[in-house]
């Protein structure tokens, strides 16, 4: 079975802490050449020196905000035009929690453009080369609410199911070059975001933190938040040779807390 990715070039988004910097890790201990992108250098230098670097390996980073795409498209162009892009990991800090009744239309349109729209601008980039070089991996980094929605999360849910439909249909157009585009979907991951999450659920509960993420790892079958390395794993396999034929799939990574086939 091939899994390495040596001579590959892989372009990992949020890659400054959390999945992305797992993702990033995982990637380079299998081979691959990693461009980090993320708005803060110094960050981004200090995770370079923490990625394996064997023969023939570089890594390097690109400092960009999704939230200016007009930005992003111009610096992610310059990059594809210096060297092919084989994986693409499309991955950023999800949006705010709360109610969906309480969401204004200016929150989903600003969760809209920094998901779909800057996960559709790097994936017009880069596919033009995986096309040329005959390998492509697309992974996007959404949520297990596209397949059942989580309560406290009315923007993420619903943007989230967009980029998934949307990964869908690419997956069928690109299908034929041989490129695959796959979703994972982590369950509650040892992230910034997750703490975020039951601070503010013990706020509004008046409950403890400790209370709240107890009940949360309860509703675990597995009985554990997952740690990011384990959620990168699932990524580095689907941007394998071994993951050939795996096109157009929404993967939970979430310890069987998904109660859906």
């Amino acid at each position: 079975m091939q899994w390495s990715l040596s001579g590959k070039n892989a372009l990992v988004g949020g890659s400054s802490k959390g999945i992305g910097k797992a993702t990033a890790i995982a990637l380079a201990e299998m081979g691959a050449n990693v461009t980090l992108v993320s708005r803060s250098a110094d960050i981004m230098a200090d995770v370079i020196k923490q990625l394996h670097k064997g023969p023939g390996q570089d890594h390097d980073f690109l400092v960009a905000d999704f939230t200016d795409t007009t930005d992003l498209h111009i610096k992610v162009s310059a990059l594809v035009t210096e060297k092919p892009i084989h994986i693409l990991v499309n991955n950023t800090a999800g949006p705010p929690a709360g109610a969906i009744t309480e969401a204004k239309g200016e929150h989903f349109l600003q969760a809209f453009n920094n998901h779909l729209i800057c996960n559709h601008l790097l994936t017009q980039a880069v596919v033009p080369g995986m096309i040329r070089e005959n390998y492509g991996r697309i992974i996007n980094i959404i949520s297990t609410s596209v397949k059942v929605p989580l309560d406290g999360l009315g923007v993420s849910n619903t943007v989230r199911g967009a980029v998934a439909s949307w990964a869908k249909t690419m997956a069928n157009e690109l299908g034929r070059h041989q490129i695959t585009v796959n979703n994972v979907l982590p369950g509650l991951t040892l992230t910034d975001r997750l703490h975020d999450i039951i601070e503010r659920q013990a706020a509004e509960s008046g409950k403890s933190v400790e209370e709240v993420g107890r009940t949360m790892q309860n509703s675990v079958p597995m009985g554990r938040f997952a740690q990011p390395a384990e959620i990168a794993a699932a990524v580095a396999f689907l941007a394998s040779p071994a993951a050939a034929y795996i096109n157009g799939v929404s993967l939970p990574v979430d310890g069987g807390r998904t109660r859906s086939l």
